[in-house]
């Protein structure tokens, strides 16, 4: 019981210093909408706990999250093992991310990169390309942001140093996105 306490008690803690970020969640949010409305999508990538995240947050956008809605534009860099494994075995691990955003991004579309530690290579490398070519990003990071809030157009940073209080907040992080995508698709009558 005293364990459950104590992870209740932390996750608690970090939530509630997350009132904060309210208004970088709404400009990441704007950054969505404008990029989903005029035809971009989003491009999601992370590591480990937060590969799962990231399909997580694209079905939610491609399918639907609170309603029925037109499907939007979606994808998690992660799931496509020919294009990591080839990458990876042919160049670097630290390019699994960035070659497909240097592949499949264009300006006007929008980067989400999740990281708990803002300090993956790969994520760094990825943000790096879609900074170079006109694309915008947004971090969910954690630990401080690392150097990946740096390079996020708007980074979103829990204020935690438990990995997984980190990724329990991106959850709700991305949660709080997808009502907030689908709020303003709405109001500019794109869904």
């Amino acid at each position: 019981m005293a364990l459950f306490e104590d992870m209740l008690n932390r996750h608690l803690e970090a939530f509630a210093t997350m009132r904060g970020l309210g208004p970088d969640l709404a400009r990441a949010a704007g950054l969505a909408v404008e990029a989903l409305a005029s035809g971009g999508k989003l491009m999601i990538c992370g590591n480990g706990g937060s590969a799962g995240d990231c399909q997580h947050f694209a079905s939610e956008i491609t399918g639907r999250y609170s309603t029925n809605r037109r499907p939007l534009a979606a994808l998690a860099l992660t799931t496509d093992s020919s294009a990591l494994t080839l990458i990876a075995n042919d160049f670097s691990f630290a390019e699994i991310f960035s070659r497909q955003v240097e592949a499949l991004g264009r300006r006007g579309d929008v980067l989400v990169a999740v990281s708990t530690s803002g300090n993956s290579e790969n994520i760094l490398r990825a943000l790096e390309v879609a900074s170079r070519l006109g694309i915008a990003s947004i971090g969910l990071l954690g630990k401080g942001g690392g150097q990946a809030a740096g390079l996020a157009t708007v980074p979103l940073v829990v204020p935690s140093d438990a990995n997984s209080v980190i990724q329990e907040a991106h959850v709700f992080l991305e949660h709080a996105l997808c009502a907030h995508i689908e709020d303003g698709l709405r109001a500019v009558g794109f869904i």
